[in-house]
């Protein structure tokens, strides 16, 4: 569903952050993308959603492919239009709007009110703590809350690949773990690809089924979650295991 082949991205036209990176993440799947701090990962999933130039970095090498398509020139409104959306780091709702109207915000590619409602009931069912909130100001939500309604808006566009960065930044083991959860099944649910941009290794590894390492632009390793969590280098450096 979604492949990176040997993507290099440079910012300020000097700067070279990913230096050839390739990445598969398989349909109904979710991936997970581990590294340190300042490895590149959140540079690599805006290299897909095609907002690098928010922050004057470029793709100039490689190519981005969903669903067979090259999208690396793509707009990033289009790629939304086509089915792929990026759940950024720190949640960023639009605080001064209900939680009802940052999901609707969220379905602004959705031309059919029918489905735009069928939409609302689909996530307030997944997520019952939203439809209880549903009229309250974002800004006044839990930390767990935000990035239910962070994920319940990207879900809004009906989307076939999510881009989900740091779930658990910020939030107590319980309400990440339930997130976690969820994620899962709605990946089963509704044959989601998901690409996991984590720092717990440990969760990341659990609910993945293939993960890569990156490191200093680069990718280190990879393999199936279950031979990432056996690997002596990743207990090491991820896991704290010695």
């Amino acid at each position: 569903m979604l492949v990176l082949n040997n993507v290099e991205v440079v910012y300020d036209g000097v700067i070279l952050v990913l230096k050839g990176i390739s990445l598969t993440a398989k349909q109904g799947t979710i991936t997970t993308l581990l590294g340190a701090n300042g490895a590149g990962k959140t540079t690599t999933l805006k290299a897909i959603s095609g907002l690098l130039s928010a922050e004057r970095g470029e793709l100039t090498r490689g190519s981005v492919s969903f669903d067979g398509l090259d999208i690396s020139k793509h707009k990033p409104f289009d790629i939304v239009k086509m089915g792929l959306v990026q759940v950024f780091e720190g949640r960023r709702v639009f605080q001064s709007l209900t939680v009802e109207e940052n999901l609707i915000v969220g379905g602004h590619v959705v031309k059919s009110k029918a489905k735009l409602r069928d939409s609302l009931d689909e996530i307030y069912e997944f997520f019952p703590r939203l439809q209880e909130r549903r009229m309250q100001l974002s800004g006044y939500l839990s930390g767990g809350e935000q990035q239910m309604l962070a994920i319940g808006r990207a879900l809004m566009s009906d989307p076939r690949v999510i881009l989900l960065d740091e779930p658990s930044l910020g939030l107590a083991p319980m309400i990440v773990e339930d997130i976690f959860e969820k994620v899962r099944k709605l990946t089963e649910a509704r044959q989601l690809t998901v690409l996991l941009v984590e720092q717990n290794a440990e969760l990341a590894l659990e609910y993945s089924s293939y993960g890569y390492c990156l490191e200093n632009g680069r990718i280190a390793l990879e393999g199936e979650a279950s031979s990432l969590r056996d690997n002596d280098q990743v207990q090491q450096l991820y896991l704290g295991i010695h």
